[in-house]
């Protein structure tokens, strides 16, 4: 293994430990917590793009999955992946590849990455409220007002923190050379 992917694959366990930590943030609500998942994803895709920040949010789901209490109140295993909130985890998957596929296909500064971190939650709450709707045997507009309107401008916060901050990081990490300017490019 040459020394760029083991450091990527450092970068990517570093980002799913980061939400796992974030997830721990939470302002509970009855079917779908408000947590700082999103802003780990967000800030994931960010700072890594699309392909790695997709790995990131592929080995969070999967620490989740094999039991590892990552997920909003320490909560892991297999039944949370297929439960009511499972859609919004498989989301962050999609989230962070569109979020850092936006931001290759245009540029790394802060309108952009306000952009792209929209329609990153977009992605994720679709995901999330579909299997919301269809686990909890609810209606759409039950899952609507459970699974998405509560999160719209806390997810807006949210976007605009991991813009801001996310931009703010990938522009040091790109001086100190620890991680390349274009991410395609270490495809």
């Amino acid at each position: 293994m040459n020394g760029e992917k083991l450091r990527m694959i450092i970068q990517c366990s570093i980002f799913a430990a980061i939400t796992g930590i974030f997830a721990q943030i939470e302002i509970p609500l009855p079917l779908v917590p408000i947590s700082g998942q999103t802003l780990a994803v967000g800030l994931t895709a960010t700072i890594l793009g699309s392909r790695y920040g997709a790995f990131a949010m592929v080995g969070y789901a999967a620490l989740g999955a094999v039991g590892v209490p990552v997920f909003a109140g320490f909560s892991g295993g297999a039944q949370v992946l297929v439960g009511p909130t499972g859609g919004y985890i498989f989301g962050f998957i999609a989230a962070a590849f569109i979020t850092g596929l936006i931001l290759e296909k245009t540029k790394f500064n802060l309108t952009m990455a306000m952009v792209a971190n929209t329609a990153g939650m977009v992605v994720t709450l679709l995901l999330g409220t579909i299997q919301l709707k269809y686990v909890a045997d609810l209606s759409w507009a039950q899952a609507m007002a459970a699974g998405v309107y509560p999160f719209i401008v806390v997810g807006l916060i949210k976007a605009f923190l991991a813009s801001w901050i996310g931009i703010t990081v990938r522009k040091r990490l790109v001086q100190a050379k620890l991680i390349q300017e274009r991410p395609e490019a270490a495809a």
